[in-house]
């Protein structure tokens, strides 16, 4: 039997920045060990315990106990390894990673390892590698708009008060169009997935027309309620929010989420509404439909059943909407919110303040 060893002297901003690492999702793993080890000899474990309880061996367990002891939490990271000196001085690394920055090439808008490899006379591999060290992609881009919707903190909070804390005896339907749906069949048959090679389309197509899809997402369990229609006037949106009366139950209030589209405040629609109490529309910011839930099940739609499809005409394709709707109602997962109002606005505000722009928070 061996004696336990005293408990590890740890000071108080040591076990603060242990857990950290302990915590942290890109602490490397080695890291994440050493600092298990160090946290659990610091409560007084025998070092056989702790071996046991992280996974190791006692020896290891010796180790970064006496590599603590001795130099503290430096000394629980890797020692620099012999190897090939550095070929790239570091006025080099500046330069590329300045100039991928702050300056374009003369005949583009963004540099390509080429590009910036041949302007700064060194090696696409070095542009590559430096690069990925420092995240840099100039390749890609990301799509955003903050809403200028004067009333978007009132309509932000009352969108997601519905997600997070939905009333009683209701429900809460997310409702928008897809719309211009087009049934595309390719010129010519593609040739199927194999080992070693993915699956083809002609890159042409053949155009039989469109259809337009209406769609309630039931919030509460992943449900949809869904029709076509060769057009999408308020009179198409009338006709779907009879649907919803019909074949949502009687005795449940229905809380409607949808966008800005004029149909939603047509003045017919706006009557009918107001002759059936049991609805309640609420509308996102303008310039917010990743507000609407809905959305997220449009681009499944798209993604699964659409964009690689083949239709001869629109029958098939609206025919492979409601087998899609079908589905989804057999096995239905709904979408769960979990960012409340205050997390959202502290991230538009970030936004606005990179972008230079005034905060509607």
């Amino acid at each position: 039997m061996w004696i336990a060893a005293a408990p590890l002297s740890l000071p108080a901003e040591d076990r603060e920045e242990l857990t950290r690492w302990v915590r942290a999702r890109r602490t490397p793993q080695r890291l994440v060990l050493r600092a298990r080890i160090v946290l659990l000899a610091s409560e007084g474990l025998a070092n056989v315990a702790i071996a046991h309880q992280v996974g190791a061996n006692r020896n290891t367990v010796l180790l970064w106990r006496q590599r603590f002891a001795q130099g503290g939490l430096a000394a629980l990271h890797d020692a620099p390894r012999p190897g090939r000196r550095r070929t790239i001085s570091t006025e080099v690394v500046r330069r590329i990673v300045t100039t991928t920055l702050q300056e374009h090439p003369r005949a583009a808008t963004h540099w390509s390892t080429r590009t910036l490899a041949a302007h700064l006379g060194v090696s696409k591999m070095t542009v590559q590698r430096i690069w990925k060290a420092h995240g840099l992609q100039p390749h890609r881009f990301e799509t955003f708009k903050l809403s200028r919707d004067p009333h978007f903190v009132d309509k932000l909070r009352d969108v997601v008060g519905l997600y997070l804390n939905p009333p009683e005896h209701a429900l809460v339907l997310c409702v928008d169009e897809k719309s211009q749906i087009q049934a595309l069949e390719r010129t010519q048959p593609g040739l199927p997935l194999k080992k070693g090679r993915c699956g083809t389309m002609t890159h042409d197509f053949k155009r039989h027309g469109t259809t337009t899809l209406f769609a309630a997402l039931n919030v509460l369990d992943g449900r949809v309620i869904g029709s076509c229609s060769s057009r999408h006037r308020h009179q198409e949106y009338l006709t779907f929010l009879r649907t919803l009366d019909r074949e949502t139950p009687a005795e449940l209030d229905l809380h409607l989420v949808v966008d800005n589209y004029a149909t939603h405040k047509h003045p017919t629609v706006q009557a009918w509404l107001a002759k059936h109490p049991r609805f309640t529309v609420h509308f996102i910011p303008s310039s917010s439909s990743w507000l609407n839930l809905v959305e997220r099940w449009f681009r499944n739609l798209t993604e699964e059943a659409i964009r690689r499809g083949v239709f001869r005409n629109v029958a098939e394709l609206e025919a492979t909407i409601a087998a899609y709707v079908e589905a989804n109602n057999a096995e239905p997962k709904p979408f769960v919110w979990t960012a409340s109002a205050e997390k959202i606005l502290e991230k538009v505000a970030r936004a606005a303040k990179a972008q230079g722009l005034a905060s509607c928070a």
